[in-house]
């Protein structure tokens, strides 16, 4: 779903920037479900407030929802069909391809700096090679991005008052 909502998004209707799509991927993965209904209902709710969250998200849900009952039907009637088995085998390597795709097109407005990199390559590491639930990775990285940002904003605003006091010469008085 991803190459599909960033090519809408970000290219047809020009409603996000690519790094605004990032932020929103992120906070959608972070959240449980399925992160094509978040960002339905993100989406719907930046474009039209709340019944534009509701709309959007039934938008994605009910479609997805009727085609499933139809193709359980057909798929428990055929039982232990060869030509199935080979159909969905290609539409699980469609479904890789389209997201390696993703990634390689969203990876420039991802990795913005060293730190982003690193990050990057230790979820991988945390994922795929020690095994680590994703959605612990998701949580220790979105804890550790929350700390961060509040550690910035706190030596940002150290920093600007340490500068009012320089500027003004620490008395308060003027020329």
């Amino acid at each position: 779903m991803l190459p599909l909502l960033q090519n809408t998004l970000i290219n047809e209707k020009k409603w996000f920037t690519k790094e605004e799509f990032m932020d929103i991927v992120a906070v959608c993965q972070s959240l449980p479900g399925v992160v094509a209904i978040n960002m339905a209902t993100y989406v719907g709710y930046k474009k039209k407030g709340l019944i534009g969250s509701i709309v959007s998200t039934f938008g994605v849900v009910i479609p997805s929802f009727i085609m499933i009952l139809i193709i359980a039907k057909f798929i428990t009637s055929l039982g232990d069909n060869g030509v199935l088995m080979g159909a969905m085998a290609g539409l699980r390597a469609a479904a890789l391809g389209m997201v390696a795709v993703a990634m390689i097109q969203l990876t420039p407005a991802a990795i913005k700096n060293k730190w982003a990199l690193l990050a990057a390559v230790a979820a991988f590491v945390l994922i795929a090679v020690l095994r680590i639930n994703t959605a612990y990775v998701i949580l220790m990285f979105a804890v550790l991005g929350i700390a961060v940002t509040f550690a910035r904003g706190r030596k940002t605003a150290a920093a600007a008052k340490s500068s009012g006091q320089k500027e003004d010469g620490g008395g308060g008085e003027t020329e």
